[in-house]
Formats: C-alpha cells, structure tokens, sequence
C-alpha cells in the first residue's frame, strides 16, 4: 500500500450518500478526518483519543470525489512528528445539514471581536470551519452513540445482547400506547458499537407521546455516551481498519 486508504467500498459510500438529507441552497454538509488513539497504539502518547487531520465541506453531489481526494501518499498526515497509520483513520459527517447563513452571521460576529483585539494566532479559515461545523441547519436525525462494552463479555455475546434489546426497543416505540405515526430508525454498526438515529420528521404531532418519550425509552434501555446532533462514521469508509454499516 503506497496511499492511504479511505473509501472501502464504493457502493456502500454511494449508497449512503445517497441516503444523506437533501440540501436547501444554503445548505452544506461538514466532513472531517480524525487519527484515533484507542484504533493504534502508535498514538499511545496522544493527549486526546482524537487528532483531526483534515476537515471540509461539501453537497452530496461533489462528496465522493473529495472524500477520494483524501487517499494520499501514505505518511502524508501527521500531528507533530508522528505518522498517523492506515489503521487510526475515522472519517464523519455531520448528518444534519449545516447552514452557511447562520455560520456566516456567527463568523462574521467571531471574526470582528477577533480583529479589534491583539492578534493572538488565530487562524481566519479554521475561525469559519468551526462556525459551519457548530451551524445545525435542521434537526433530519437525533443519533445516539453506543460503545460496547468489550471486556466484560465476548464481542459476539454484547452484540447479541445488543440487538435483542434493539428488537424490544423498536416494538415499544413503533407498537406502544400513543405511537400514532412510525418514526424512521436506522442502525449504524461501527467499529466498536452502534449508532441509533431517529428521524423525528416522520413522527405524529398528534400523538400524546412527546420526543422525550421515545428518547427516554433509547437512554433507559442503552448506555448513551453522546446522543443528539452527533457526527458520525461515513458508511463505506475506513473507522479504525474496519467499515461502518447499516444494519436496518
């Protein structure tokens, strides 16, 4: 292997592409590479699990080819002195579309109070990147992160547990009392755990359960470690020498 590499599979990639929300005009999605700890122990002296590598934005119909554009010459993306390995590599997405007006609005207040005082080695592109990654559009999915547990039992026994208590969640939120309207769920399978997301779109504002209702039973049955307007792991792509995929 003389580059890195980033896309898995193709089809998979496409088809999750595909999948993301559509984009209004002032839309646009935020995508970033991260060198993990916990996937090399190379990256043991790492002060933080994640290391961002590189970050950018784009609409659905120019992402696979700047997400290709990633595959450089192996050794290339480095923090310090330190090589990131083939097998650190995680690429995200916001799944909520980000809206370039209100980073623009934010950016514009951030970049006045940062030119009126001394200059203390801000930098103008990273100052407006992380306006756009902090600028939620709209609400298409609520995520809920799981780790797995992979020390207190054999990853096929958490697995199997997990999805057995997936199976009883989705019979109460799609079967119980008040569920008037089917909210859409997906299941991402990652490299250590699962991503639930739940498209609130698709759920009845006439039923007398409330969001919280159907995001109580998610936190009361799983350990949650992040769960809202999360990034998560491209499907079709490298997470930690593995590949994320959808499950449902």
């Amino acid at each position: 292997m003389t580059n890195y590499k980033i896309i898995c599979d193709e089809y998979h990639l496409k088809d999750f592409i595909k999948w993301l929300p559509e984009l209004l005009p002032h839309e646009i999605y935020y995508l970033a590479l991260f060198a993990r700890k916990k996937y090399s122990p190379e990256l043991k002296h790492s002060k933080t699990d994640k290391t961002q590598l590189k970050r950018f934005t784009s609409d659905k119909s120019r992402m696979f080819d700047k997400i290709k554009q990633l595959e450089c010459e192996l050794g290339s993306y480095k923090f310090k002195d330190v090589v990131a390995p083939q097998e650190s590599l995680a690429l995200y997405v916001t799944v909520n579309p980000r809206s370039q007006i209100i980073a623009a609005k934010n950016a514009l207040r951030k970049l006045v109070d940062l030119a009126t005082n001394p200059y203390n080695n801000w930098n103008v592109h990273q100052e407006v990147m992380s306006e756009i990654q902090k600028a939620k559009s709209r609400t298409c999915w609520v995520d809920f992160d799981i780790d797995l547990d992979m020390t207190s039992l054999t990853p096929e026994n958490t697995q199997t547990h997990f999805m057995n208590a997936f199976t009883e969640l989705t019979e109460k939120i799609l079967h119980g009392d008040g569920w008037t309207h089917t909210p859409h769920i997906k299941l991402l399978k990652t490299h250590s755990g699962y991503h639930i997301l739940i498209d609130p779109r698709q759920y009845s504002t006439q039923s007398q359960f409330k969001v919280t209702d159907w995001y109580r039973v998610i936190t009361d049955t799983f350990t949650v470690d992040q769960s809202g307007d999360n990034m998560i792991p491209v499907v079709g792509c490298t997470q930690g020498g593995s590949m994320p995929y959808f499950i449902v």
